[in-house]
């Protein structure tokens, strides 16, 4: 199984598919019965994410700290640093931007005249402040940015302890050494509880359609299908940039990042993904000083999925109540979009809280967040799925850049930990 756990993952979604959906059709919707049984399915996934989230929060620490030491000096740090600020934003302007083009091209909310009928629920705006944000970068415990998986602050605290550890020199090595045990002990407990991967796949998948039916993709189907549509169009953008710096070894990447993106996609958790994604990136030849500072970095930063969804939802609710915004109205959106998911850190249900502060902003109706809610699991299965893309590709860029970037190993073999990039 742990040399086919792909193979397990996929069966286990067209498992999960059919299973929810013949519930769908067997089980009245208002019935107790399905609502059990969804919540029974849905133990699964909930499960297997309480377990990742163990693991999330001491394998950063212990691989940026190691990273970040292992750089040796402060100037490759802040360049490396600046160099993934640079991507992470052109990369977040394109997305948003494609996400305004695609649906004024396509108009997936014209003619719909859609009414709220789904309760919004408490989505607070209060903390979409700046000065939230600015005070959400900076721990005030390490240990309860752990606790919370606060991977924002994690970075500054583990920032901070590599460089000290660098200075420090042979006084800090017995310090940088427990930490790559850590890594290995992390990875090692991530390969165990992978195993429950499939199973996690299934109920989440499930329990979806169980209680949503296959019939709501059916409804949204022309929203669904444009966002995912463009969400492929922005991935052909990525990797073809990526391209021109790398060559051909790009589209190598897709390949080695499988696992994990399709981990991210079926449950709609990119934290799922984080564990392996290490692993993957490692068997493409980029060293764990360059992705153990820039992926969590990328966590915070570059989820360029979740972008072009705000933009695109966003005009779609525009368009279902028949409200046109000019040319002028639809770029300062852009500008608002671009600045104000930056502070969607430590934030509940992020994309949604950003597309409601963008609604009241621009004085479209708030209520308009009820069309998304009915498939916003299924688009966020591909928002989540993008942003590992996006943060994959740029790592992978950023270490070309470095020139650190090393020969590819088989995508399937086990790795010695003396094979492991440094």
């Amino acid at each position: 199984m742990k040399q086919r756990l792909t193979l397990w993952i996929v069966i286990g979604m067209f498992a999960g598919i059919a299973l929810g959906a013949a519930l769908h059709q067997a089980l009245p919707a208002d019935s107790r019965a399905l609502t059990t049984t969804a919540d029974l399915l849905k133990l699964l996934p909930e499960v297997f994410l309480r377990l990742i989230k163990m693991i999330i929060a001491p394998l950063i620490l212990a691989t940026l700290i190691t990273g970040i030491a292992a750089m040796g000096d402060s100037s490759a740090l802040g360049r490396i640093g600046g160099r993934a600020l640079a991507w992470f934003v052109c990369a977040s302007l394109t997305s948003i931007s494609l996400g305004l083009v695609l649906v004024n091209l396509f108009q997936p909310g014209h003619g719909l005249h859609f009414v709220a009928a789904a309760p919004v629920g408490a989505l607070s705006t209060a903390d979409f402040t700046f000065r939230h944000f600015a005070l959400e970068i900076v721990p005030t415990s390490v240990i309860d940015a752990m606790a919370q998986n606060n991977v924002l602050q994690i970075l500054v605290f583990a920032l901070f302890a590599g460089v000290a550890l660098s200075a420090l020199g042979k006084t800090g090595e017995p310090l940088v050494r427990g930490a790559q045990a850590l890594v290995a002990m992390m990875l090692t407990m991530t390969g165990y509880v992978m195993q429950a991967a499939p199973l996690a796949v299934f109920g989440a998948l499930a329990s979806v359609i169980a209680v949503r039916g296959l019939g709501i993709l059916i409804t949204y189907g022309a929203f669904v299908a444009e966002f995912y549509g463009g969400l492929a169009l922005f991935w052909l953008i990525l990797f073809s940039v990526a391209s021109a710096f790398m060559g051909r070894r790009a589209w190598l990447l897709a390949r080695y990042i499988r696992e994990p993106l399709l981990l991210a996609y079926s449950t709609a958790s990119s934290e799922s993904a984080l564990p392996r994604l290490f692993e993957a990136l490692d068997r493409y030849g980029i060293p764990r000083r360059i992705s153990g500072f820039v992926l969590p970095l990328g966590y915070s930063f570059n989820l360029d999925g979740s972008m072009m969804y705000t933009s695109f939802a966003t005009m779609f609710i525009a368009q279902a109540y028949n409200i046109p915004l000019s040319a002028g109205q639809q770029i300062a959106m852009l500008l608002t979009l671009m600045i104000t998911s930056k502070g969607i850190a430590g934030v509940p249900r992020a994309s949604l809280v950003v597309i409601a502060a963008t609604l009241t902003q621009f004085g479209l109706p708030i209520e308009g967040i009820a069309l998304l809610l009915g498939v916003d699991t299924f688009l966020d299965m591909g928002r989540t799925a993008t942003n590992v893309v996006g943060n994959a590709v740029a790592t992978a860029v950023i270490t070309h850049w470095e020139g650190m970037l090393q020969p590819p190993h088989d995508p399937d073999a086990e790795m010695a930990p003396a094979e492991v990039p440094n």
